[in-house]
């Protein structure tokens, strides 16, 4: 499996056991000639205030696949 999939699969897991419910995989926004590719989309409801939240999450690693040895 790759570091990308490991850490986005880590970050979905974790943003769902959180009560985030996961909306887009990617989410992508276009702007006049812009369009973005973010790696999730993610909302959830706050039941004391009944707003909902939004959030958009791009996940990097800056691990290496160097061995040392």
């Amino acid at each position: 499996m790759s570091a990308r999939n490991l850490f986005h699969i880590a970050v979905r897991n974790a943003l769902q056991k959180e009560d985030w419910i996961i909306t887009h995989d990617p989410l992508e926004i276009q702007f006049e000639e812009v369009r973005l590719k973010i790696d999730l989309g993610a909302e959830r409801l706050i039941a004391a205030e009944k707003a909902d939240e939004k959030i958009a999450v791009e996940i990097k690693s800056f691990a290496s696949n160097i061995k040392s040895g």
